[in-house]
């Protein structure tokens, strides 16, 4: 197992199987040492964990570990792609949608559970830069999608 597996078993968490994906796209690329995960949904068990907007049929916090676990979903599709996650040199980008209603502004509180994750999974090479951006409507009524690049070291 490697050292991001051994903090996320710290956690309480494991790396789950690949979420299959929804339409015609896979779970991640690599293009010389970036890896770009494709939207992660926050499907638990092969089951979307909750539907709807934030700020109306889903709080903030549960936003939040809703989007802890789509950084998990990533984490997946990188450790597919890759095999062992000690290879990631440094998580470089996250990018966050926030399904939400039109009077939502938190999108970064909530984005906030994929970040802290990738932090305490991947150390100091977990600190990344970051988008979070609210959106009308996500798939499969998601109310967070997030998608993660990675640099691969040599």
């Amino acid at each position: 197992m490697s050292t991001v597996e051994d903090r996320l078993a710290e956690l309480g968490l494991t790396v789950p199987e690949v979420v299959p994906p929804v339409a015609a796209y896979v779970p991640a690329v690599r293009d010389g040492n970036l890896v770009f995960t494709s939207g992660q949904l926050p499907m638990v068990d092969g089951a979307m964990a909750a539907t709807g907007k934030v700020g109306a049929d889903v709080t903030p916090e549960t936003a939040k570990q809703l989007a802890q676990a789509c950084a998990l979903n990533a984490i997946a599709a990188i450790k597919a792609l890759i095999g062992d996650l000690d290879q990631v040199a440094r998580v470089v980008k996250v990018v966050g949608f926030v399904a939400s209603e039109p009077s939502f502004t938190g999108q970064p509180a909530v984005i906030n559970g994929a970040s802290e994750l990738l932090a305490k999974a991947f150390g100091d090479k977990g600190v990344h830069a970051r988008s979070a951006v609210g959106v009308a409507a996500l798939p499969l009524d998601a109310p967070v999608e997030v998608e993660v690049i990675v640099s691969i070291a040599d």
